[in-house]
C-alpha cells in the first residue's frame, strides 16, 4: 500500500546544492564539506568501528537551538564506553562545537551529526594501540516536516528483525538498518516495523510506540532497541501530562490491535502510523492520543530551546568575563 501521506525521501531530500555549501568539523578544523578528506584506513571506513548522533535543531519563538542535545551526548558516552572508544571531549566541549556548527549556517532547522571512530590504523580486527580518534561533526537543512505527514499519519511494513543483537549501540554499522528502510520504500511505505521472536523491537530509523485504551506502551530498553532520545522524550512528556507509560515486551498481535502506533525519531520528530501492511491502524487517521501528544511535544521544544538560549547566554558571558580578566 502506498504512503498515504507520501514517502519519507520525497519529503526529506535536500538540494545537493544547499548541503555541500556546509562546512564541517573534522579532527581540530573547519572546513568546506566537499573538501574534507579521512584517510581509506580509518577504521569507521573500514569496519565500521565508530559511533554516531543526530541532533535535531529547530528554530522555536525566534530562539534555533537543539532538542535534548545534553541527553544525545549522554548516549553518545554511552555507545563510546561500550565498544571502548575514549570520549575525545567533555559534554561541555561537544555542545561548544555543535553551538558553532549551527552558527556557522543559517538554517533555521538543521539536523547536526557528530560521528566519532577509533581511528587510522593498519587493517586488523584487534583494537590498535594508541589510535586517536577522528571526529566529524558537520550539519544539514531539515526540510520542515510536511503537513499531510503529521494530519494524515504515515504508512508502515513489518519485517523480521535480522540485524545484529547489539542495536542498543547507535554505532555507524547501519547496513542492516539500511536494508530495512529500502524494504520500507520498496513497498511504497515510510517505514519498516520491525519484529524478533514475534515481539517488537523498532524501526529501521525509528522507534515504535503503540497506544492502547489511553495507555502508551514502548518495548522495554534492552540489546535489540536503540534507546531513543525522542521517544524518552515522549514518554517523559506524556508522564507530565498525567499519561500513563507502560514499558514492556508488545507482542505483535498487540501491535495490530493497537488503537495508535507512533514512530519517533529526532529527524521525523513523532508521526501516527495510520496503516500496517496495508491494513488501518485504529481509524486509519491520526488519533486523539497523538494529536495531544504532539502538541504537548513542540511546547516542550519551546521550554527546551529557552533553555538551551540561557545557557548559551550564560556560556558567552562566562567567556567574555574570562577574556577580559585575561
Amino acid at each position: 500500500m502506498a504512503d498515504p501521506a507520501g514517502t519519507e525521501q520525497a519529503a526529506f531530500e535536500p538540494s545537493a546544492i544547499e548541503w555541500q555549501q556546509a562546512t564541517c568539523y573534522l579532527n581540530g578544523e573547519w572546513t568546506a564539506l566537499t573538501e574534507a578528506k579521512v584517510s581509506v584506513l580509518d577504521r569507521g571506513f573500514i569496519f565500521g568501528d565508530g559511533i554516531y548522533e543526530v541532533i535535531a535543531v529547530d528554530t522555536v519563538d525566534d530562539l534555533r537551538a537543539p532538542f535534548r542535545a545534553r541527553q544525545h551526548f549522554a548516549r553518545l558516552q554511552r555507545s563510546l564506553d561500550m565498544v571502548r572508544i575514549d570520549n575525545p571531549f567533555s559534554v561541555e566541549h561537544w555542545l561548544n562545537l555543535i553551538a558553532e556548527a549551527i552558527e556557522r549556517h543559517p538554517w533555521t532547522r538543521q539536523l547536526v551529526y557528530v560521528q566519532v571512530t577509533r581511528g587510522v590504523a593498519k587493517r586488523d580486527h584487534p583494537f590498535p594501540a594508541g589510535a586517536v580518534p577522528t571526529v566529524f561533526v558537520n550539519t544539514s537543512p531539515w526540510p520542515a516536516i510536511p503537513v499531510a505527514q503529521i494530519e494524515q499519519g504515515v504508512s508502515a511494513v513489518t519485517h523480521a528483525d535480522e540485524r545484529w543483537l547489539h542495536c542498543d549501540i547507535k554505532s555507524t554499522s547501519l547496513l542492516g538498518n539500511v536494508l530495512m528502510k529500502q524494504y520500507a520504500i520498496d513497498n511504497g511505505a515510510s517505514e519498516t516495523v520491525m519484529l524478533r521472536d514475534g515481539f517488537l523491537t523498532e524501526g529501521s530509523s525509528t522507534n515504535v510506540s503503540v497506544v492502547k485504551s489511553g495507555v502508551i506502551s514502548m518495548p522495554p530498553q534492552t540489546v535489540q532497541i536503540l534507546p531513543g532520545i525522542t521517544v524518552d522524550g515522549i514518554a517523559h512528556i506524556a508522564q507530565q501530562h498525567g499519561v500513563e507509560v507502560d514499558m514492556r515486551p508488545i507482542a505483535a498481535a498487540e501491535l495490530r490491535a493497537a488503537d495508535e502506533i507512533w514512530l519517533s525519531s529526532s529527524g521525523r520528530e513523532m508521526l501516527a502510523i495510520v496503516s500496517l501492511d496495508g491494513v488501518g491502524v485504529g481509524s486509519g487517521k491520526p488519533g486523539p492520543m497523538y494529536r495531544s501528544m504532539h502538541a504537548w511535544f513542540q511546547q516542550a521544544k519551546a521550554l527546551d530551546a529557552q533553555q538551551w538560549a540561557a545557557e548559551r547566554a550564560g556560556h558567552l558571558s562566562i567567556t567574555r568575563t574570562t577574556q577580559c580578566a585575561a
